[in-house]
């Protein structure tokens, strides 16, 4: 078939006639068209091809593979002991997960303004532990300073980055460059508060 079609007249008609004629495993192969030059009709033949050699045969090629030093036994034989390495599953966001993501952007060391920031710090991670009295979830952190809902299964990048804002009595966030700009709060209570309206009132609240 791929032959015919190849070596077929140039006029379009007949060469459409006979893809006609192959309808059934051209669109099997992901390739039917009508081609409006010889150039079309040359691709047509060219993606058919691969399909054939290549993409009809990729199941048994990457058992091949694993077939290698008997992997593919093991997994026959223990699937549940490979699943969390060879299948994604979401994990549940934990306060130390999530702190964990976050570099922070601290100023010179022994300054007075690190000592601000490190006291900020503090309360960034009492208010991770305290999610969920205030109807403000972990989730909704990470999607207030990210746009994500979860942690992907790769890195985020760039790598979320807490900094520290001292013209604002609450939060700001880009979700661009992943950033947090933590408000200068006098106390937990009041950083508390400034957080939850922060958050709760972003365009991407309760979205998740």
């Amino acid at each position: 078939m791929v032959q015919k079609i190849g070596d077929f007249s140039p006029l379009i008609m007949e060469v459409n006639y006979l893809l006609n004629c192959s309808f059934y495993l051209l669109q099997t192969a992901g390739c039917f068209d009508y081609p409006q030059s010889v150039e079309g009709k040359d691709n047509i033949v060219k993606d058919f091809i691969q399909w054939y050699i290549i993409y009809r045969n990729q199941y048994s090629v990457q058992r091949d593979g694993l077939s290698t030093l008997d992997v593919i036994h093991a997994l026959e034989q223990h699937p549940s002991v490979f699943r969390p390495y060879m299948c994604y599953s979401v994990d549940r966001l934990t306060p130390e997960s999530l702190e964990g993501v976050f570099k922070a952007l601290l100023s010179e060391a022994g300054s007075t303004r690190r000592q601000e920031e490190t006291r900020i710090l503090g309360y960034w991670r009492d208010y991770l532990l305290d999610t969920g009295e205030s109807g403000v979830s972990l989730q909704d952190i990470l999607m207030f300073a990210t746009g994500l809902d979860s942690l992907p299964p790769s890195t985020i990048v760039p790598q979320p980055r807490l900094s520290f804002e001292r013209t604002s009595k609450f939060p700001i966030a880009s979700t661009c460059a992943n950033t947090i700009q933590l408000p200068m709060s006098k106390s937990y209570e009041e950083f508390k508060n400034a957080m939850d309206f922060g958050i709760q009132n972003s365009p991407g609240f309760g979205l998740h």
